[in-house]
């Protein structure tokens, strides 16, 4: 037989056989996943519906206690409505003890109902949630139920959340063919079994139960299976023509002509990179070609590889100077260094990590490369692994792991050779890293650089370590200059003395909290404080004295407030407080409660004088409340709305508080009351007291 005829043969053999066992194989397997993807949607479909239906009863369960909630006063037709109008209940029914009707709002359904927390009956029209109507003495005195019909409405809905079609199996006034089939299949089911209906739909069972009180069907189209053998033997034909012709065409193929490869060879001798010798065959002459081929094609990408790297350097170098003249962003500034470390050197990924001052410990920052890790899990002890050694002694490393160590930690990159250098403070920890270590100097690593696995497996070398440090003291410089902005950016907007933001930070964040309101539709609360007869401490006590209670004062007001809440000194003895989402009422608690921990103990102050006793300066505070928008469409509107009623606070006694637009506050109590007019208030100017 001949070569020809031998591929041909083997080539169909190895080909076409494959092909028919894997279509027999196929037309198995498609059919079991169809049904499989088709169980698996039912039990999506399940899933998703419970919680469709969890989340009814929940919308249900809220009208129902809004409803019971303000019924308490006496407005139950309004209470009742208002569930409706906001679209948490299509229909709302409040009933006395006795079963007698109170009131109704909407199209009520007519009864049995399914009540989302017990047992559901056979038939029902409608899926409701009920809460007991509790009077001011705690005594129940009704009950609110918040219903919404089990229509085609409801169940549209179910179906577009839960991605099948629903249908229910309590009694339907006019059920299409369709329905009746499913609904028939079902009921011949126990709960959650799965079955077809006559028009070839999954049905499965769903019975009620806590939180889905509804008897329903889920169905799916049953998978579709018709054509696909048809399909597999069009496949199996394809490929046996496809076959058929590769090995005419492979069989057709001759030896290269030895001339070619001879010519192709003083093509590269003569320095042209690029010649390649056409294969026409597999045999020794064509596995030859192939192999010079793979040979010119590496030497060229080599070539290439080292241009493209120069190109690569020159312009992160470029990158790296315009970003540490240009940003104070400590992550980019970071992630540009460490990628031209690893283009310098040619390692195939890198990690730097900063020391926490806090904890102590290495904190990864960024990642470069397939390193294999989250670089925000990364957390190391100083001392532990290669990265915390380097840290620790402040000795730059490099070599195999398996024969220069150390052991890495398992939270480490893993790699098989490394170079790491320390992230020094400027001036401190050799240049190079290839200086003689000096016993008398601390260690005063700021983090750790580290690059693994060169490209081609080659270790790094000491001219990779000099340019790795290098680096590392760019990172350094870098770091010191971005603390040095950041203190200096907090410097700016805080109050040296109570280490309370200052009033351009109030500016500041009044606007963006207003926005922040605004765009959300919510409420932000503007308190404007003032410490009584402030100017009769400093009168008496001596100014030392008073910015005592100003820091004392800001430290309790500090812990009175939420870590959400901005706290504000404006100047002088005026603080400014800031709550958001927080209407008048919660202010209103907040401001009484603040008064009470200034009042509650006084100020004790140390004397300069020695042998003097502390001094006890009792304080008060006057607070004018304003909300966003009631009392002001912008922030300094309300602003200023919250300075009248500290005005009106200090007309009216100090030590308490006004609401903007006429309400105050009985002093000592928690209590909110119609306050006096504005008409009291005294001038401006004389609010100091």
């Amino acid at each position: 037989m001949t070569l020809r005829a031998r591929l041909t043969a083997a080539f169909l053999a190895v080909v076409l056989g494959p092909v028919l066992l894997g279509a027999v194989f196929v037309g198995f397997a498609v059919a079991a996943v169809s049904d499989q993807r088709a169980a698996e949607r039912l039990d999506a479909g399940a899933e998703n519906l419970r919680a469709a239906l969890a989340v009814t009863c929940q919308r249900l369960r809220l009208a129902a206690e809004t409803t019971a909630l303000l019924s308490v006063d006496g407005n139950r037709p309004a209470a009742a409505q208002d569930a409706i109008t906001r679209g948490l209940a299509r229909a709302v029914e409040v009933t006395r003890t006795d079963g007698a009707l109170v009131t109704t709002a909407g199209q009520l359904p007519t009864k049995p109902w399914a009540d989302c927390a017990a047992p559901t009956p056979a038939a029902y029209s409608a899926i409701s949630a009920a809460v007991d109507v509790i009077d001011a003495n705690g005594r129940r005195i009704g009950r609110a139920y918040a219903v919404e019909p089990v229509d085609s409405t409801l169940l549209g809905w179910l179906a577009e959340a839960s991605g099948v079609r629903i249908n229910s199996l309590a009694d339907d006034p006019q059920p299409s063919e369709e329905d009746k089939g499913i609904a028939a299949t079902a009921r011949g089911l126990v709960a959650g079994a799965t079955g077809t209906s006559t028009d070839g739909r999954l049905v499965r069972r769903l019975d009620p139960r806590p939180g889905q009180p509804l008897m329903l069907a889920i169905s799916v189209p049953a998978p579709e299976t018709q054509g696909l053998y048809a399909v597999l033997v069009a496949v199996v034909v394809c490929a046996g023509l496809v076959a058929i012709s590769v090995a005419w065409w492979l069989a057709r193929s001759t030896t290269h002509p030895l001339t070619e490869l001879a010519q192709a060879v003083e093509r590269v001798a003569d320095g042209d990179l690029s010649a390649r010798v056409p294969v026409r065959s597999q045999d020794e002459v064509g596995r030859l070609g192939q192999t010079f081929n793979r040979m010119t094609r590496e030497m060229q990408g080599y070539v290439q590889a080292l241009t493209a790297s120069r190109d690569q350097l020159r312009g992160q170098l470029g990158v790296l100077g315009d970003t540490l003249s240009s940003t104070h962003d400590l992550h980019r500034i970071l992630q540009v260094i460490l990628q031209t470390a690893t283009a310098a050197t040619g390692a195939q990924s890198g990690v730097v990590l900063m020391v926490d001052p806090a904890s102590g410990e290495l904190r990864g920052q960024v990642t470069e490369g397939p390193v294999g890790i989250d670089v925000a899990e990364l957390r190391l002890h100083l001392g532990e692994g290669l990265l915390g050694t380097v840290a620790a002694s402040g000795e730059p490393l490099r070599g195999r792991i398996e024969r220069d160590g150390p052991v890495l930690s398992a939270a480490e990159p893993g790699c098989v050779t490394y170079v790491a250098v320390p992230i020094a403070a400027p001036g401190v920890g050799p240049t190079t890293g290839l200086e003689q270590p000096q016993p008398d100097r601390p260690p005063a690593a700021r983090g750790v650089l580290a690059l693994y696995d060169r490209h081609g497996f080659d270790e790094f070398d000491d001219a990779d370590l000099i340019t790795l440090r290098t680096f590392a003291g760019q990172a350094a410089v870098a770091v010191d200059n971005v603390r040095v902005h950041e203190e200096a950016q907090r410097l700016s907007l805080t109050d040296p003395l109570t280490g309370l933001s200052n009033y351009r930070y109030l500016r500041e964040s009044l606007r963006r909290e207003v926005e922040r309101a605004s765009r959300f539709g919510r409420r932000l609360a503007a308190l404007a404080l003032d410490l009584d007869r402030f100017k009769e401490v400093n009168d008496t006590y001596g100014h030392a004295a008073g910015d005592a209670v100003l820091a004392e004062f800001a430290r309790r007001l500090r812990a009175e407030i939420r870590e959400v809440d901005f706290a504000f000194r404006q100047g002088g003895e005026e603080f400014v407080v800031l709550l958001p989402e927080t209407d008048a009422s919660g202010a209103a608690v907040l401001a009484e409660r603040l008064g009470e921990a200034v009042r509650r103990s006084p100020v004790i102050v140390v004397s300069s004088t020695v042998g003097q006793p502390p001094r006890r300066i009792p304080v008060t505070v006057s607070i004018g409340i304003a909300v966003y928008p009631d009392h002001g469409s912008t922030g300094q509107a309300v602003l200023e709305a919250a300075d009248d009623a500290l005005y009106a606070a200090k007309a009216g006694g100090r030590d308490t508080f006004r609401v903007a637009g006429g309400v105050t506050s009985v002093k000592g109590s928690g209590e909110v009351t119609p306050g006096a007019p504005k008409a009291a208030q005294p001038p401006r100017q004389s609010r100091g007291g």
